[in-house]
């Protein structure tokens, strides 16, 4: 009895039982339209077929007078499913005609009786009643000779015919009623279920488990695509909580060194007496500072790159001029590390994009190559730019170590950083902020060995690639 007081309260339920309120009505509506319809064509077809028997009868007695009339009329009276025919005194006694008697009046009154009146036929039965059984119409005309004329037609037939329409509206329309009440039951009690399904997912939610996901029947209805839009919210929830648990955890490794070293640096900067030691202390310090504070921001940066708060500042720019730029800037930083700086960039080419993040995310790409191409058979590093039929490309190759390829989901994670005693300077944040850039073109980053048959130094090529209709 609960459950059915739940299902009531069913939205879908409520509709439903409203839907089938209405269809009862339009259904009452047509049974008594399409009978009083159907009873009207047939007063009209009776009406017609009486009136060309009225002009029949006439023209009888124009022709050949009473005698020709009476042959005429006993003729067609003796014929099957014959209509009445009576010839009455001008007093309305019966004469002649295939009718015993009729009800009082009918055979004073001329042109159509209105309303039927009941008659009495020809019978051997001697029930009193009989003749309250049959009804008819008729018209009643008089002759030049004063006699009157009835022709009429037994109801009877038409009457059944209403009848039976009228019942097997009423019977189709109770058979439609019934299987709409079934169907409204089973698909309430259908909806019912789903959404059981869906609160029971809610609460497993809710309770934590970001992992679960609503249920979905594959039909392709509302309830589906609700569940497919709000799975995939969920799925984005629970990278974001991902991502932000590994950050924190991130945060506290990665940042804890530095803090550390920089509060020992504080430390002995105020047992120093020495001017000089003092300040060199400072300047470490001052050093440290900027380490996190460079830190912080590509952490911001990159939370304001995913969230898309920058989105709305995508611009038509200049491709192959930011990457002309990019090599003329690290020409000497390249030089300065005994590397070579090479490019290949192919002129016109403009897409609409962020100018500040896509300089950002080259500048992060060579500076990793030049971080770690030292030591490689080939000291070049080379950024190239090309047009593709689909999409645009940009790559930045070196020699160095390069990075397993187990290891490149991994490496474009927050403060993940291959480089384990953390001898080398950086945050682990570079590709991190390169990939949310990418993702906020529509693009993606993509890592591959420059050489593979190198087993010591395959070396690293990143490619961004620029879908050609962007975002």
């Amino acid at each position: 009895m609960q459950r059915l007081g739940i299902l009531f309260k069913s939205t879908a339920v409520r509709l439903s039982a409203v839907y089938i309120l209405l269809f009862a009505i339009c259904a009452a509506f047509l049974v008594f339209y399409v009978t009083a319809l159907s009873q009207r064509l047939l007063d009209q077809q009776t009406q017609e077929s009486l009136l060309g028997e009225v002009k029949e009868v006439q023209r009888a007695y124009e022709r050949g007078g009473m005698n020709y009339l009476v042959a005429m009329m006993e003729r067609r009276a003796s014929q099957p499913g014959a209509n009445l025919y009576v010839i009455a005194s001008p007093v309305g006694e019966i004469l002649a005609g295939n009718v015993a008697s009729v009800a009082p009046g009918v055979l004073a009154r001329l042109g159509w009786t209105d309303p039927p009146f009941h008659y009495k036929r020809y019978t051997i039965s001697d029930n009193d009643d009989d003749d309250r059984r049959h009804v008819a119409v008729a018209n009643v005309f008089k002759l030049d000779n004063g006699l009157r004329i009835l022709v009429g037609r037994d109801l009877g037939e038409p009457t059944k015919f209403r009848g039976l329409v009228r019942r097997a509206l009423m019977v189709a329309l109770a058979i439609m009623g019934l299987g709409a009440l079934v169907l409204w039951f089973a698909i309430g009690r259908n909806a019912l279920r789903r959404i059981d399904r869906v609160s029971a997912a809610s609460k497993r939610i809710m309770a934590g488990d970001l992992s679960q996901r609503l249920p979905v029947s594959g039909s392709g209805d509302e309830f589906d695509r609700l569940s497919e839009g709000l799975n995939a919210m969920l799925g984005r929830i629970e990278k974001l909580n991902e991502g932000l648990r590994q950050v924190s955890d991130n945060i506290a490794h990665d940042l804890k060194t530095p803090l550390t070293r920089l509060r020992n640096k504080a430390a002995n900067a105020l047992d120093e007496d020495d001017e000089a030691t003092r300040r060199a202390a400072l300047d470490g310090i001052i050093g440290e500072s900027d380490l996190l504070i460079r830190t912080f921001n590509a952490l911001l940066m990159i939370s304001r790159v995913e969230a898309g708060s920058i989105a709305a500042e995508l611009s038509d720019v200049d491709l192959s001029a930011i990457a002309a730029d990019a090599v003329e800037l690290y020409e000497p930083v390249v030089e300065d590390a005994n590397l070579v700086l090479t490019g290949s960039v192919a002129p016109g080419i403009s897409i609409r994009a962020n100018r500040e993040l896509i300089g950002q995310a080259i500048t992060n790409l060579l500076d990793n190559a030049i971080k770690y191409a030292d030591g490689g058979p080939d000291n070049e590093i080379h950024l190239s730019l090309t047009r593709r039929p689909d999409c645009v490309v940009i790559g930045v190759r070196d020699h160095g170590p390069g990075i397993p390829l187990d290891q490149h989901e991994e490496v474009v994670k927050r403060f993940v950083r291959l480089d384990a005693s953390r001898s080398k300077p950086g945050t682990g944040l570079g590709l991190s902020l390169v990939r949310a850039i990418m993702s906020l073109h529509g693009g993606r980053l993509e890592l591959t060995a420059t050489d593979p048959s190198n087993e010591t130094h395959p070396g690293l090529t990143a490619t961004m690639i620029f879908p050609t209709k962007l975002p």
